[in-house]
């Protein structure tokens, strides 16, 4: 993936890094509270909000795809 600091890979980092990553971004992205916006910045957003949604949804397909092709499924977590 490229950014603006470069193009890296996760694939050169550590399981264990790789899902701190994971969890930083599904924490990141829980502190995200679209009803609390006024409706002028969310018509402002909405052109980034797009394209992170779209982006978002690319990229959670695509590893969800990787794992179901190694034979695996998704399974929704069973909570206690």
């Amino acid at each position: 993936m490229c950014r603006a600091r470069g193009c890296y890979s996760l694939s050169y980092m550590s399981t264990n890094e790789v899902m701190a990553r994971l969890e930083a971004a599904v924490s990141a992205l829980g502190d995200v509270d679209v009803s609390a916006w006024s409706e002028d910045t969310l018509k402002e957003q909405l052109g980034e909000l797009s394209a992170a949604l779209v982006a978002l949804d690319s990229l959670l397909s695509r590893v969800a795809d990787e794992v179901r092709a190694r034979g695996l499924r998704i399974e929704e977590p069973v909570s206690a």
